[in-house]
């Protein structure tokens, strides 16, 4: 294998496991259907159609476009792209069509356009290829009116689909199958050239994909599948449910927050003249191409869904979406708010973490002097949280909240979390972001302490101030305590904590229905990243 190449990179957080593996020479078919193809990470194979007929007959540097035009005829039309986005070429129908064109003619406009650059001379050729307008005929105009740009993308080869779609089908005697694709059966292979420089929008094929560049250079960017959120597919009941919403060349960071970062979950491969990629099926990819470049592109099914059973697909629909759903809960959950550490030198005294009222005097004999510092400000600022709520006088004049007049405080934190942006469901929930920090025998500590010296304030956080993320946690802490305490402790731990509730089971019944909303948010959240759908809550 070869190091990154000069004027690559690869994205700070994509692991190391997926980045493209390179190769100075190219593997067997047995190493690729073993080493490559199931790991569906990128790899890279140096040269390997270097010795191809196409990569010196097609060369528009010499005499390539000739040769083509010989070979294909005059008669051949073939489908194209035409862009109204001027050189970007995004998914959107809306921003392109495609249309019948001549070969001949596309391949006359290549000639004209190379003609104008040889003429520009070298000193300018840099700047001529990025003005010069696209056209299809034998003459160029430079209009600056004229911002089409016609593409010709995926023209077939071989389609063992639709056999009749095989306009450029005499071009395969210029091809090589790679011998590391020796005995794959082929959905089809692809014929693509750009006249100028281009670019094509983020999107993925459902199918593995090799690429291969027989002339002039492309740059490809690749994202994962699990990347998907900060992409942005567009919804999976569009037309283009397969590329990205992002703009490439303006993104809207304002309407697409995580798009900010997907350059952090990146790697870019450059290809030159005999390179090849393979794209699993599934991964992203935007591609920019220098003018007059050439590539070939073989695409077969993965083993996976060439095994997939129709009758499975309810099955693993649910699989998947479940799957996402707990990798989600467990990243929130897990997740490391700033502000506590156990470790922490910086505890607020009690005065400034309490002030505008005095909740209690610490004695040698009470029940907070075991605390850690940091589980003590972690107690200190759930106090004031439900306090600063809600306020009344108990009969032994300590400041404690109450349960009554509250039914609507948790709907109304429940909406605001429901309302949620892509910020973090934990950043929304202020109980939640101080409890997920403290051990939990630590918190097991606290609680206990709280039933003793402010039971209504345990009471009001557990019913009214508690969100969904803070359920979730509160109950995982649980979890935890358990696996690190006898029986008898446990029963007698949970004996404590439930006696201070009037209604026991109403205590139960707020943690398990703040644990569904959570539950489903976090769904409503995997819907929204990787397919673009919006649910609402069965009611």
């Amino acid at each position: 294998m070869q190091a990154a190449e000069e004027g690559e990179f690869v994205g700070a957080r994509l692991d190391a496991g997926l980045r493209a593996a390179r190769f100075a020479s190219p593997p067997s078919s047995e190493q690729f259907a073993a080493d490559v193809e199931p790991k569906n990470v990128p790899a890279v194979f140096r040269g390997v159609a270097k010795g191809w007929g196409a990569s010196y007959r097609w060369d528009p540097l010499h005499g390539g476009l000739d040769y083509l035009l010989e070979k294909v005829g005059h008669d051949v039309d073939v489908e194209a792209m035409m862009s109204n986005t001027g050189h970007v070429f995004y998914g959107d129908l809306r921003s392109h069509e495609r249309v019948s064109v001549p070969f001949s003619t596309f391949i006359q406009s290549c000639k004209s356009y190379l003609r104008h650059v040889n003429a520009a001379g070298d000193s300018t050729k840099e700047q001529r290829i990025l003005e010069e307008p696209a056209c299809l005929g034998e003459t160029c105009s430079s209009s600056s009116e004229n911002s089409e740009q016609v593409y010709l993308a995926q023209v077939s080869i071989i389609n063992t689909e639709n056999k009749d779609r095989c306009s450029l089908e005499v071009l395969k005697e210029d091809i090589q199958e790679p011998i590391f694709l020796s005995g794959k059966s082929f959905s089809s292979i692809n014929f693509w050239m750009n006249r100028a420089h281009l670019r094509s929008s983020t999107h993925y094929d459902p199918h593995h994909n090799l690429l291969c560049v027989v002339a002039g250079c492309k740059k490809v960017t690749l994202w994962p599948p699990s990347a998907s959120p900060f992409l942005y597919p567009m919804p999976v009941y569009g037309e283009a449910s397969n590329h990205s919403s992002v703009s490439i060349e303006e993104p809207d960071y304002s309407s697409y927050t995580r798009a900010r970062y997907m350059t952090e979950y990146s790697e870019r491969v450059v290809l030159n003249c005999g390179d090849v990629l393979f794209i699993p099926e599934g991964w992203y990819h935007q591609v920019d191409s220098d003018d007059l470049t050439i590539a070939i592109n073989f695409w077969w099914k993965s083993r996976i869904m060439t095994q997939m059973l129709e009758h499975m697909d309810a099955y693993y629909l649910r699989r998947i979406l479940s799957r996402l759903v707990d990798k989600e809960m467990n990243i929130i959950a897990q997740k490391n708010p700033f502000g506590h550490s156990k470790d922490s030198t910086s505890v607020q005294p009690m005065d400034k973490a309490l002030t505008g009222f005095q909740i209690f005097n610490l004695h040698t004999n009470s029940p907070f002097q075991t605390l850690e510092p940091s589980t003590l400000q972690a107690l200190y600022e759930l106090i004031s949280l439900v306090h600063n709520s809600f306020e009344v006088v108990n009969q032994n004049g300590i400041t404690e909240p109450t349960s009554q007049d509250t039914s609507s405080s948790q709907s109304n934190e429940t909406k605001k979390i429901a309302a949620a942006d892509d910020s973090s469901l934990l950043d929304k929930d202020p109980v939640a972001k101080i409890i997920l920090p403290v051990e939990p025998l630590e918190l097991r500590s606290m609680l206990l302490a709280m039933v003793h010296t402010f039971p209504r304030t345990l009471e009001a956080l557990v019913l009214n101030m508690l969100g969904p993320v803070g359920a979730e946690i509160l109950t995982r802490k649980f979890d935890e305590m358990d696996q690190q305490t006898t029986k008898e402790e446990q029963t007698e731990f949970y004996k404590i904590f439930y006696s201070v509730f009037e209604d026991q089971y109403a205590a139960m019944d707020a943690l398990l229905n703040g644990k569904e909303l959570f539950s489903f948010q976090v769904f409503q959240s995997v819907l929204d990243k990787y397919l673009r759908v919006h649910v609402d809550r069965p009611s």
